[in-house]
Formats: structure tokens, C-alpha cells, sequence
């Protein structure tokens, strides 16, 4: 049981620190000038998250993971999208619209399949991944490492962050940067 607890703890202080951390890095570059702004920029927005994680009702209180018969699909996703935003050239947005739409008919293959129901959400997390342009995924083998590590988080954070927006978008942005600070660091 304890150990449940610091998988959920750890998912929720990894999303909180890549949160805080990037709107810390927009405060900056944009008040560069106003060294008071800033400060007051970052404890509200600091406290805001704070508050936000510690009081609202955000979790399951029972410790459940996703599948990974379920979450091997994020990479897939974020292939597909890089492939169609990269290598076609039709852009991150119509990509991600493309795996979205096509994901969303995937239920329709059988729709008694309580796995198939599971994958569109699934594989447009993985789009999230694949939107990134050239400059930040800079090859395929990066694509597949941040879609792996999105779908690390996202096998880990089914009972967290329910009814939240962005959910998907949060879990990817995070697989990308972890990858990408990794990347930084080795290479």
C-alpha cells in the first residue's frame, strides 16, 4: 500500500515541478525589467498550484494503473502524429486532428470491446507527443523515448487529476521534456 502512495506522490510532484518550473521560465523571460513582478508572479502562481494539488478533490482514493496492453498505444500515437507533422508536412494541429479522428473511430471496429473503447484517449495522449516540431523531437528514437515515458505517467496517473483538462496534454508535455532534459544532459 505504501508503496501506491509514493508512485502517486511522485507522478503528482514530477507534473507539479514541470508546471511550476515552466511558468517560472515565462515570468521570467517576460519581466526581465521588474524584478518585484516577478517574485509576486511566482509565489501566486507557486501557491495557486500548491492549493490547487493539496485541497482540491482531484484522485481517486483507490490506487489503480492503467494497462499496458492499454498504454503501449501512447508511442504509437506519437509516431504517427510526428510522422504526418514531420515527415508529410501537414503540421502539428491537422497531424494531432488526423490521429484524433481516426482514433475516435477505432470503437466503432467493435463495439463491445471494452479495450477498444480505451484507446482513443489512449493514442491522442500520444498524438501530444507527436505535435512537437523538428526543433524539440529531433528524431524518431526521441519520439519513441517521450512516448514511452508519457505513457509511463499515463499508466501511473489513472486515478489522478479526474475531471481536469489537459490531462493528456500535461502527461505528454512532461514525457517530452523528462526526455529532452535527459537528452540535454548525455548528449
Amino acid at each position: 500500500m505504501k508503496t501506491h502512495k509514493y508512485i502517486r506522490l511522485l507522478t503528482v510532484a514530477i507534473l507539479l515541478i514541470i508546471q511550476v518550473v515552466f511558468l517560472l521560465m515565462i515570468i521570467k523571460e517576460q519581466y526581465t525589467a521588474n524584478n518585484v513582478l516577478i517574485v509576486t508572479s511566482i509565489v501566486i502562481i507557486t501557491l495557486s498550484v500548491f492549493f490547487g494539488y493539496r485541497y482540491l478533490d482531484l484522485h481517486h482514493h483507490k490506487y489503480n494503473y492503467e494497462k499496458i496492453s492499454v498504454v503501449i498505444w501512447v508511442p504509437i500515437g506519437a509516431l504517427l502524429c510526428y510522422t504526418i507533422n514531420i515527415y508529410l508536412g501537414l503540421g502539428s494541429v491537422l497531424a494531432a486532428g488526423i490521429i484524433g479522428v481516426l482514433a475516435s473511430l477505432i470503437p466503432k471496429i467493435n463495439s463491445q470491446s471494452n479495450y477498444l473503447k480505451q484507446l482513443p484517449a489512449v493514442i491522442y495522449c500520444g498524438a501530444f507527443v507527436g505535435m512537437s516540431g523538428a526543433q524539440i523531437t529531433p528524431s524518431i528514437s526521441f519520439v519513441i523515448a517521450a512516448g514511452s515515458i508519457t505513457a509511463l505517467l499515463y499508466m501511473v496517473s489513472k486515478n489522478l487529476f479526474l475531471g481536469i483538462g489537459g490531462k493528456l496534454g500535461a502527461l505528454a508535455f512532461a514525457g517530452v521534456i523528462i526526455v529532452s532534459l535527459i537528452h540535454w544532459l548525455y548528449l
